[in-house]
C-alpha cells in the first residue's frame, strides 16, 4: 500500500481561511499531483468551511480545548500557544507518508511537488536569523511519536518566541549546523516584505513560493474591482506586485465560490459592483486604519517605507517644518 503525500495548511479564522483558499487554488492551478489538507479551528465559519471543501481534499477540525492529549494542559498554562498547538497536529496526519506545510499567507507561483523529495525537517533559513528556519514552509513526516514528543517539549520548555517557530527550531535543533542538506533554497519561501528581497535578485527571479510575512496581509488591503488596484495609500510592501497577484487569484478563483455559498444574490447590476458588494458582505474590505507612530517606526526599521504615501518626501518635509517652527 502506497501512502499518500499532501500539502497542509492551517486556517485559524475566516480571513486565514480565505488565504488558505488562495494558496489551495495556486497549488491546483500549477497542477500539483499531491493531496491538499487544511486544518481549521472552531473560529472558521461554516460558509468558509464549505468552500474550503471544494478546493481541499480534507478539511480537518482541530479543537485544542477538546483534545485528548496534553494540549489542554499546555493551553491552561500558556494560552497564547493555542495556534502553535493547532499547527502541531500536522504530525498526527499519519495516513500520509510525507507532508509539506505551508502557511495560509503563502502563495505558490509554480509547481513545487519536488519538495516531497526532501526529508524532515527541511525548511528555508529565516530572514532575520539565519541560524533559525522559517516555519512558513517546511517538509515533515507525520508521526504520532513525534507529535507526543513535541507536546512534551512544549510542556517542559515552552517556546522562546511563544509561537511555533521558537518551539520547532528548539526541537529540531540540528537544522542550523548538522542538517545542512535540509536547508531549502530561498526560492521556496521568499518574504516579499523583506529588505533583503531586492538583493536576492537571482532567487527572486526564480521565486516559487511567496510569503506575505508581517502584520499586514493581502486580505487586509482594500481592493477596487473597477481599476483592479489596491486602494490603500500605505501599500508599503517591498514588492506590491505580489499583493495584486494575490487579489487577482482571489477575485477570479475564490470569490465566485464564496458568493455562491455564503452571500445572498447581489442586487448590483455590473460585475464590478457585484464584486465590491460581495467583498463588503464577506468582510474582506476592512475599514481604513491609520498606522500608529509605533507601527510606522517598526515598518521603517524593517525597511518597509511607504515612499508613495505617509512616508513621502513631502510629508516628511511638512513634519520637519512643523518641528522647526
Amino acid at each position: 500500500l502506497t501512502l499518500l503525500q499532501t500539502f497542509v495548511t492551517l486556517a485559524a479564522n475566516d480571513l486565514y481561511g480565505k488565504g488558505s483558499l488562495v494558496l489551495g487554488c495556486s497549488l491546483r492551478k500549477h497542477k500539483t499531483t499531491r493531496q491538499l489538507v487544511v486544518l481549521i479551528t472552531p473560529q472558521v465559519s461554516q460558509t468558509v468551511r464549505t468552500v474550503l471543501g471544494r478546493i481541499f481534499d480534507e478539511v480537518l477540525l482541530v479543537d485544542v480545548l477538546k483534545s485528548q492529549d496534553s494540549s489542554k494542559l499546555i493551553l491552561k498554562k500558556t494560552p497564547e500557544l493555542s495556534l502553535m498547538l493547532a499547527k502541531l497536529y500536522c504530525w498526527d496526519l499519519t495516513r500520509y507518508s510525507k507532508c509539506v506545510f505551508m502557511d495560509a499567507d503563502t502563495m505558490a507561483l509554480m509547481n513545487i511537488d519536488e519538495l516531497f523529495e526532501w526529508e524532515e525537517l527541511s525548511a528555508v533559513a529565516d530572514d532575520i536569523c539565519s541560524d533559525c528556519f522559517n516555519t512558513g514552509v517546511f517538509v515533515f513526516k507525520p508521526s504520532t511519536d513525534t507529535h507526543k514528543a513535541l507536546l512534551k517539549f512544549a510542556m517542559e520548555k515552552g517556546s522562546f518566541d511563544n509561537g511555533n517557530q521558537g518551539l520547532l527550531n528548539s526541537f529540531f535543533s540540528n537544522w542550523a549546523k548538522v542538517d545542512i542538506s535540509k536547508h531549502l533554497p530561498f526560492t521556496y519561501n521568499l518574504n516579499c516584505n523583506s529588505v533583503h528581497f531586492s538583493t536576492l535578485k537571482p532567487q527572486a527571479a526564480a521565486a516559487k513560493v511567496i510569503h506575505f510575512l508581517g502584520k499586514t496581509k493581502p486580505w487586509n488591503y482594500s481592493y477596487d474591482p473597477n481599476t483592479k488596484l489596491v486602494k490603500d495609500h500605505d501599500l508599503s510592501v517591498t514588492h506590491p506586485e505580489y499583493v495584486y497577484m494575490w487579489w487577482d487569484n482571489f477575485t477570479s478563483s475564490v470569490l465566485p465560490m464564496l458568493t455562491e455559498h455564503g452571500v445572498e444574490e447581489a442586487t448590483s447590476s455590473t460585475k464590478e459592483e457585484k464584486i465590491t458588494e460581495a467583498l463588503t458582505r464577506l468582510s474582506i474590505i476592512p475599514p481604513t486604519v491609520t498606522a500608529s507612530s509605533e507601527e510606522r517606526r517598526q515598518r521603517w526599521e524593517q525597511g518597509q517605507v511607504d515612499f508613495m504615501g505617509a512616508d513621502s518626501f513631502q510629508n516628511i518635509q511638512k513634519k520637519l517644518d512643523a518641528y522647526l517652527n
